[in-house]
C-alpha cells in the first residue's frame, strides 16, 4: 500500500509519468507536464483526470476543432477514435487511465 501526493511529483521532462498500476490491459499513470502533448487518436478509451494545474483540451471532429477548459477535479473521457490534444496552461498533474501501450 502507498499514498501518492500528486503535488509532490514533478517529472524531469514534459509528460514524464509515475506508473501507479496496471489493471488487466489498462495502465494508471500520474503525468506531470508543462508542454502540450501531440495530436493523437486513441486506440481505446482514455480517462484523463486533471489533478493540479489548468489544461485546454483541443478536440478535432470532422475537420473542426474545439477547445475545452479543464480545471482541477474535472475529468475528460475520450472514446476509441477520438482525436484530441492536451495543452497545459501552467505546469499540471494528470491521472490517465488508458489501454496499455496507448500513445
Amino acid at each position: 500500500m502507498r499514498v501518492i501526493k500528486p503535488t509532490d511529483f514533478q517529472g524531469e521532462k514534459a509528460w514524464d509519468a509515475l506508473d501507479i498500476e496496471q489493471i488487466q490491459n489498462a495502465t494508471v499513470r500520474l503525468h506531470w507536464t508543462d508542454q502540450p502533448y501531440i495530436w493523437h487518436v486513441n486506440d481505446g478509451p482514455e480517462v484523463f483526470v486533471l489533478l493540479d494545474g489548468k489544461v485546454e483540451m483541443h478536440i478535432g471532429d470532422a475537420g473542426l476543432e474545439s477547445v475545452l477548459q479543464l480545471s482541477p477535479g474535472e475529468i475528460f473521457h475520450a472514446e476509441t477514435g477520438d482525436r484530441h490534444n492536451a495543452v497545459p496552461l501552467v505546469p499540471s498533474r494528470i491521472l490517465v487511465i488508458e489501454s496499455e501501450g496507448s500513445i
